[in-house]
């Protein structure tokens, strides 16, 4: 299965560990780069002495190629009124598990679009894949990676998010659809068309001259066949990952992930101030999303009021992020999921042969 993605990269197979903040680890990146598939890891929600802990873990456990991925948000400034009427609208719900919210809101994330020591970083670790999601970054920044010998992804929701990624000058273009779980990488959430993953990707592989990688919803080999035989030059998954033991997922997520109710998931902004897609849980169906305030600001009192909950023993604030293939998820180690995953693709592929041949 040699695509334009194994043969930049030297892989064996065409299939990406996506980047999960906050669940993704160096031990699971490796363990999938070691598979012959690209393995990932986050860099968006931590700082650059912890990124770069994580980059050198990564490389001291796999000689191969990994990718790093960085947020690429808008950045957003304080809105003291809006913050303080979403943290006003939570008191209620602090106060059923005996806890305060915090005072005031902080930024806890900081786009890679204005963080010049996460540039510096890179820059100096040179990774062999750098991922941009949630947009962009200048022109300058773009070039300065490339100038480092690393080879650039960027996730795009719709067409248009596709032409401006192929005219940024980046590498490969990850199509990522509206099954997808977590916050997708959707430019501007406020214009968000939610294409699904197989016609934005087949509208993609036919109107860009970069290769396309499919993601979303994508959980084992026959949907991972689905995405190559669209005309995608691999397959990214992200949920069929969180099982494995490698994952920094707990045992509440994990439990959840594998219970009766793993396919009911649902986009909410309510957890993040950012439009993301898991697990249905209460937070999600009784918030007034009217009044969040905005992304990263809002995760910063989500994050707060799960911990408060999670004290209390509720886990219906937790944020639990899937896709809507969730129930399909297999917890093995991450090696042995990817080559489950290339021995389905290869069998879906010869059935989509057999097919053919019977014409």
């Amino acid at each position: 299965m040699q695509t334009a993605l194994t043969r930049r990269l030297n892989l064996r197979h065409p299939i990406i560990q996506a980047p999960m903040a906050g669940t993704s680890t160096p031990e699971m990146a490796a363990a999938v780069t070691e598979a012959g598939g690209l393995g990932s890891i986050a860099i968006g929600s931590v700082g650059v002495d912890e990124a770069r802990a994580a980059i050198r873990k990564t490389r001291a456990l796999t000689g191969g190629p990994f990718n790093v991925n960085v947020f690429c948000h808008d950045p957003v400034e304080a809105d003291p009124a809006r913050n303080a009427d979403w943290i006003d609208s939570l008191k209620p719900w602090f106060a059923a598990f005996g806890a305060e919210p915090p005072v005031e809101l902080k930024n806890i994330y900081r786009s890679f679009r204005v963080d010049d020591a996460a540039l510096a970083l890179l820059i100096e670790e040179r990774p062999a894949v750098v991922s941009f999601h949630f947009g962009l970054p200048d022109a300058a920044r773009i070039a300065a990676l490339k100038a480092a010998g690393i080879v650039l992804l960027a996730t795009a929701t719709s067409p248009q998010e596709g032409r401006a990624v192929q005219g940024a000058g980046i590498d490969m273009v990850i199509a990522q659809g509206v099954e997808a779980g977590g916050h997708r990488g959707v430019f501007d959430p406020a214009d968000d068309p939610r294409f699904a993953t197989l016609p934005l990707t087949r509208l993609l592989s036919t109107a860009l001259d970069i290769p396309v990688i499919a993601a979303g919803g994508i959980m084992d080999g026959a949907g991972v066949a689905a995405a190559l035989a669209l005309g995608a030059a691999g397959a990214q998954l992200g949920t069929a990952f969180v099982a494995c033991p490698e994952s920094a997922a707990g045992a509440t997520y994990r439990a959840k992930l594998a219970g009766a109710d793993a396919g009911r998931t649902r986009v909410s902004a309510a957890i993040s101030g950012r439009p993301a897609r898991g697990l249905e849980n209460d937070f999600m169906r009784r918030a007034d999303e009217g009044r969040i305030a905005p992304y990263p600001f809002a995760y910063d009192i989500g994050k707060a009021l799960n911990a408060a909950a999670t004290a209390a023993g509720d886990t219906g604030y937790m944020p639990n992020w899937a896709g809507q293939g969730a129930p399909l998820s297999r917890a093995m180690p991450a090696e042995a999921l990817v080559e489950t995953l290339v021995r389905e693709t290869r069998q879906a592929l010869g059935r989509m042969g057999d097919l053919r041949a019977q014409e």
